[in-house]
């Protein structure tokens, strides 16, 4: 068991301060929004139109922590009219060190996302449910794939030609 104990990453990286890191510190609501403009809604048959919209930030707060928000808008309108509209920021905070520049990116702007994803979608789910509206529950985003589809899109309007 000793010798285990000598080479995990976690105690060489104790002993170097070289290994890479990447942990969640921690997670919460930064800011959450719920509007029902008219009551009307509740007089007629429950048949939705959902838009469902989502985003990311990522903000350095000091040399190893990032704040990272993952934004979800849902509008629901029914027979034409807006039933609510429910807006949840997600946020959390990491701890990156020692990560290439690639790296980051990719932690910041898929697996990040990732983790804060299922808080985000349980608070988007009570706060509908707060206003009496049926169950709402966001069904999984793939956001590594969306992160590698940002990346290409980005690379490709990257000029790379001489000048």
């Amino acid at each position: 068991m000793a010798d285990q104990d000598q080479t995990s990453p976690v105690a060489d990286g104790a002993a170097t301060g070289t290994e890479p890191v990447f942990s969640m510190q921690r997670i919460f609501v930064k800011d959450m929004s719920l509007e029902v403009p008219s009551a009307a809604v509740f007089t007629k048959e429950w048949q939705p139109d959902m838009e469902i919209s989502l985003s990311t930030t990522a903000e350095q707060l000091d040399p190893v922590h990032y704040q990272v928000v993952l934004t979800v808008n849902v509008t629901a309108k029914n027979d034409g009219a807006i039933a609510f509209i429910a807006e949840v920021h997600q946020a959390g905070i990491f701890q990156l060190e020692n990560l290439e520049a690639e790296q980051t990116g990719y932690l910041l702007g898929a697996q990040s996302p990732n983790m804060l994803f299922p808080f985000a979608r349980e608070a988007v789910n009570d706060l509908v449910g707060k206003a009496s509206f049926p169950q709402l529950l966001l069904a999984p985003i793939n956001f590594e794939a969306a992160y590698l589809e940002n990346l290409e899109q980005i690379n490709q309007q990257e000029p790379t030609g001489n000048a």
